[in-house]
């Protein structure tokens, strides 16, 4: 990360902040949404989760460091570090300025610095309390403290927080992700946001069942656990794509034109990406996984997670890198408003792929790494500290007899 803002200082260090955007944005929304899955399993009854149960909480201590990435971002943009929001520009909503956006300026009730603040790091830290307390309580659980009562306090809590983190996450994804191409929404677009989440978090699950299993953990897990795993990836990529297609058709069927903006821009200066995302993400776990015996074996099952995860990661990329540079284009003369990209030495590029923004470059996948073993260092620190097994909790003979 220091080498990209050292090396890139063009766009006021844009592939620096883009990158940080990004993989806060992707490993943020996995620990979110990994926690939601809980919740959602133990209000619906589910028992087979349960020996996987404090792994997916551990995912979920990730919060209170995605609080502090966003924290920065918020800084960057009220101090004009950064800009990688159209709307925080100064003027764009007076109506006297030279850079008055009357589009914008009809949204600033919501596109603003202090809704910013609000409604990113502020919610994230709302979602932390509830993960801590819900932790501080399964933990209770492991020490035999009236464990059914603990449990029923648990579910409490659980149900509480489902609705509301539903509710709340659209409003950190419009903030954090689709106030990037301000002059364009999408009824679908939290949706799309939390379906990528979703099947990246499964594929990190994945992955660390079989790596947990290899060094001889997670003795009790069994080939069920890892299909139904399987099972999770190949159905929330087939509705993932569900929702991909969905934005397409809205533009015909609701008549929503803002959304040719986003797409356009993506279709002609970002088309390998484009169809790659689409092919990495759909037809690799569709076709791999369709066969019910690859959803349980250790290699199958974990190539698709590991192509699958940074599948999503790439996902990610194109909904943050397009709009930012287009932004760019508009205000400070790397880019032309007709969508054509300029390289970093602010001339056009010859090259027929410009690394770092029409694909990832050897620095993005480098900082991805960064907050990847970053991720990992707090998820196994949580393991660390409390018992791998919740054996107090109700279903855990469930779990550990459990057959798909």
């Amino acid at each position: 990360m220091i080498m990209t803002y050292v090396s890139y200082p063009e766009g006021h260090h844009a592939r620096f902040w883009t990158n940080f955007l990004h993989n806060s944005v992707f490993f943020t929304g996995i620990a979110f949404i990994s926690f939601y899955l809980l919740c959602a399993h133990t209000l619906a009854y589910s028992g087979w989760h349960t020996l996987l149960k404090r792994l997916i909480e551990s995912f979920g201590l990730f919060l209170p460091i995605g609080a502090i990435f966003f924290l920065i971002l918020w800084f960057g943009t009220t101090n004009g570090m950064h800009h990688l929001y159209h709307w925080a520009e100064e003027g764009i909503t007076d109506p006297m300025s030279d850079n008055y956006d009357r589009i914008i300026a009809g949204k600033a009730p919501l596109l603003n610095k202090t809704m910013y603040l609000i409604l990113t790091v502020g919610l994230i830290v709302f979602w932390s309390l509830f993960v801590m307390k819900i932790r501080s309580l399964s933990k209770a659980a492991d020490n035999g403290d009236n464990d059914l009562a603990t449990y029923k306090k648990t579910k409490f809590w659980m149900a509480i927080f489902m609705p509301v983190g539903a509710f709340t996450s659209a409003f950190f994804i419009w903030l954090s992700v689709m106030s990037i191409d301000a002059h364009w929404y999408s009824t679908m677009f939290a949706w799309y946001a939390s379906a990528s989440w979703l099947v990246s978090a499964c594929a990190l699950l994945a992955l660390f069942v079989i790596y947990l299993n290899g060094q001889g953990y997670l003795n009790q897990l069994n080939q069920s656990h890892r299909h139904d795993l399987g099972k999770y990836i190949f159905a929330f990529s087939v509705f993932w794509t569900y929702v991909w297609f969905d934005q397409f058709m809205l533009i015909w069927y609701a008549n929503v034109g803002e959304e040719t903006i986003y797409f356009n821009t993506r279709l002609k200066t970002f088309k390998v990406l484009f169809f790659l995302n689409l092919g990495i993400n759909f037809l690799l776990p569709f076709f791999v996984l369709m066969r019910n015996s690859t959803k349980w074996k250790i290699g199958s099952l974990g190539f698709v997670a590991i192509c699958v995860f940074f599948g999503h990661w790439l996902d990610f990329f194109m909904m943050i890198k397009p709009g930012i540079y287009t932004t760019m284009g508009h205000n400070h003369g790397n880019g032309d408003a007709h969508g054509e990209l300029i390289s970093e030495a602010g001339h056009h590029s010859a090259a027929l792929i410009d690394l770092g923004w029409q694909l990832p470059g050897l620095l993005e996948i480098g900082t991805m790494l960064g907050f990847l073993g970053l991720f990992l260092f707090v998820v196994f620190t949580g393991l660390s500290r409390a018992t791998l097994i919740t054996k107090n909790d109700p279903y855990f003979e469930e779990s550990l007899h459990h057959h798909a």
